[in-house]
């Protein structure tokens, strides 16, 4: 058996027990799709969004990509976002990072990486408006991890600065997103910030709306 013939083999071994335990399981799916989530994480395979939060395909909405960035250029993260708040309606979006995340750890080399420098560039970003507090950590797996944090905060600042979602609450929509972290070492979730619930709680420079405008 090859390497691939045995991923079809615990496909059905998946497939079977799922039934054995609901089995409407697949019908029911097949009709429909509306999760509560949006997860926005990070390419990495250690971190399998469904089953760190116990969750069953169809619960949750995900978009992953290197080091969990959200950019106002990315039209598939951007077109993601749009999906899951204007068609699925989610109440939630939860920014996703990890511990010891490669992508962050690659934007403290200073080397050509490829590609993937245009992409971790914004994360480099990150790092100098904060190398104060991330130069004085003891060790660089202490750096590397802090950096983890501030990337997932700063990408849920862009998430909220994003039309679609200040529409959302424009319209009413109840819709808050989050900061939360993932720790590869005890398979532990940590929330990092308070969420983000309404246009008020944006930088004004940032909205696209006046405060009790309405969207057209």
């Amino acid at each position: 058996m090859t390497k691939l013939d045995a991923l079809f083999e615990k496909n059905n071994r998946w497939a079977e027990a799922i039934k054995a335990e609901d089995p409407d399981f697949f019908a029911k799916l097949s009709n429909q799709q509306d999760p509560d989530y949006l997860w926005i994480g990070c390419s990495d395979s250690r971190v399998p969004a469904n089953q760190i939060v116990g969750m069953m395909p169809g619960e949750l909405f995900v978009h992953r990509n290197v080091a969990n960035v959200v950019l106002h250029t990315d039209l598939n993260c951007l077109s993601v976002i749009q999906y899951a708040v204007e068609v699925l309606k989610v109440d939630h979006i939860m920014v996703v990072g990890h511990y010891g995340c490669g992508g962050v750890a690659a934007s403290l080399q200073n080397q050509q990486l490829g590609v993937i420098d245009l992409w971790i560039r914004n994360i480099r970003d990150i790092y100098y408006a904060n190398r104060e507090e991330i130069d004085t950590l003891p060790t660089q797996q202490a750096r590397v991890d802090r950096l983890c944090e501030l990337n997932v905060m700063q990408q849920v600042q862009q998430v909220s600065r994003t039309n679609v979602v200040q529409n959302a609450w424009a319209r009413g929509q109840a819709l808050s997103v989050h900061g939360w972290i993932y720790g590869v070492g005890d398979g532990l979730l940590k929330n990092l910030i308070d969420p983000i619930t309404g246009i008020e709680q944006i930088p004004e420079q940032y909205r696209v709306f006046k405060i009790g405008q309405p969207v057209k």
